[in-house]
């Protein structure tokens, strides 16, 4: 293990993360490219039930929940199901995903959406409970389409990449009343 590969471990411990390895030994399903960013919660105590595809990336807060509790009160029994998210799939901010979900390859997940029901491949899906509101193509071509108007940016742009006091203002100007792109 990289010493890079350590201290992200001891990182998410601190934040009181159950790291991907150790998940991972528990019978979590991870492929290849998987970015989970900061403060992720992957349902440590069923995380056998949990697959998730090659290139997925989980932004900051995204929850993963294999079982729901609501009905251990109720019935004595709790629920579980499994979760599958497919390959090249985006999870945006505090986006929660239930038991029973299936998201398919190529799907983008709005921040804050709540995931009760499968998300078909190639779609955008946001809200509470999350539904599906255009296709990946679709906000492709908007991104596109805004980004030929102007305000794009590279690496250089970014907070460790050198960002000066000028860059910022630059970047101040491009989004005022309006969104920039950054590589």
């Amino acid at each position: 293990m990289s010493l890079k590969q350590k201290m992200k471990n001891l990182v998410q411990m601190l934040n009181r993360e159950v790291p991907t390895e150790t998940l991972v030994k528990r019978g979590l399903k991870v492929g290849r490219d998987f970015n989970r960013q900061q403060g992720c919660f992957i349902d440590p105590t069923h995380c056998y039930l949990i697959e998730i595809g090659n290139d997925v990336t989980m932004s900051i807060r995204v929850t993963l929940m294999a079982h729901d509790a609501s009905t251990k009160k109720l019935t004595g029994y709790t629920r579980l199901g499994r979760i599958r998210i497919g390959n090249h799939v985006f999870l945006g901010a505090n986006v929660t995903v239930l038991p029973g979900v299936t998201i398919g390859d190529g799907a983008v997940i709005g921040a804050g959406s709540v995931v009760t029901h499968d998300v078909p491949a190639g779609t955008v899906a946001v809200g509470v409970p999350a539904r599906v509101i255009g296709t990946t193509q679709e906000l492709k071509e908007r991104a596109e389409a805004e980004m030929a108007q102007g305000g794009v940016f590279d690496k250089f742009y970014r907070m460790g990449a050198g960002l000066t006091a000028e860059k910022r203002e630059e970047l101040l100007r491009a989004t005022d009343g309006k969104t920039a792109y950054i590589d």
